[in-house]
């Protein structure tokens, strides 16, 4: 299969030993909210494009602009964004997959992930609320999912964080409460990808929360929080026990996330 990313540079196109976090499509686009916080907060430069006829096509202004200089950069459905101080790989995607191709969608992303020799991959994603289980409506909304390879390398330490991993429902609930599955309503390919991931043995972890359509700024920022504990994207200050949602810079495209307001003609 040929290569799906295209560098921007000579010196981007070696991203092996990062560590890649990556957006799922899914309800109330929280894992892509929560990757905008972290490229405008990290200033992550962009390295390249994820090249793909899989993705419906978009182009726009930069969503990160810090200035008017470079307001009018383009961005399109997906691209690439690293820091190779923090070993660290951000992949964003701003489009869904289109109609018959989720699994050729999976199956170049798989190859480039194993191409590129990524020493962890962390997928954000989200699942519709109220599809919850009983056993889901108390506490954290807030979930993991790891392949045998990455709990390989990682140990106990999702134990150490105290996290709750996704609970497994009846395949057949009322008939057979024997077979259990992954359920995750609402999230695209999350469960498909974290599956070929499993058979392929590559080291994937899938952080997700259980949310509803609307206003789900909030929600990214409670997933952001949850992955910075794991993975110390900005450190705490004085004696915080978490990270604040003030220490995360929110990007300029951020201001039209809801439309331009209501023009004040009406009245």
């Amino acid at each position: 299969m040929a290569s799906v990313f295209i560098a921007t540079g000579p010196a981007c196109g070696n991203l092996g030993g990062y560590t890649l976090i990556m957006p799922v499509v899914s309800v109330g686009n929280v894992g892509q909210l929560t990757v905008d916080l972290i490229i405008s907060t990290l200033s992550l430069p962009r390295v390249g494009y994820f090249h793909s006829d899989c993705l419906l096509p978009v182009v726009g202004n930069n969503p990160y602009a810090t200035t008017s200089e470079n307001s009018a950069e383009m961005c399109i459905s997906s691209e690439v964004y690293a820091s190779a101080e923090q070993k660290l790989a951000v992949l964003q995607i701003r489009s869904p997959i289109v109609q018959g191709k989720h699994r050729s969608f999976r199956q170049q992303l798989l190859s480039w992930i194993k191409e590129s020799e990524f020493s962890r991959v962390v997928v954000l994603s989200s699942s519709h609320a109220h599809h919850r289980v009983d056993r889901q409506l108390v506490g954290t909304p807030l979930r993991y999912l790891a392949t045998p390879a990455l709990q390989t390398i990682s140990g106990d330490k999702f134990q150490t964080l105290e996290w709750k991993e996704l609970e497994r429902v009846a395949a057949f609930p009322g008939i057979s409460e024997e077979e259990q599955e992954i359920y995750i309503p609402g999230g695209g390919i999350t469960k498909s990808l974290y599956n070929d991931s499993c058979t392929e043995g590559i080291p994937l972890a899938v952080l997700l929360i259980f949310c509803s359509e609307g206003d789900n700024i909030p929600d990214a920022f409670n997933l952001l929080t949850f992955l910075n504990e794991w993975i110390q994207l900005i450190e705490k200050t004085n004696d915080q026990q978490t990270v604040t949602q003030a220490q995360w810079k929110i990007p300029s495209s951020w201001r039209l996330l809801f439309g331009s307001g209501i023009p004040p003609a009406l009245f």
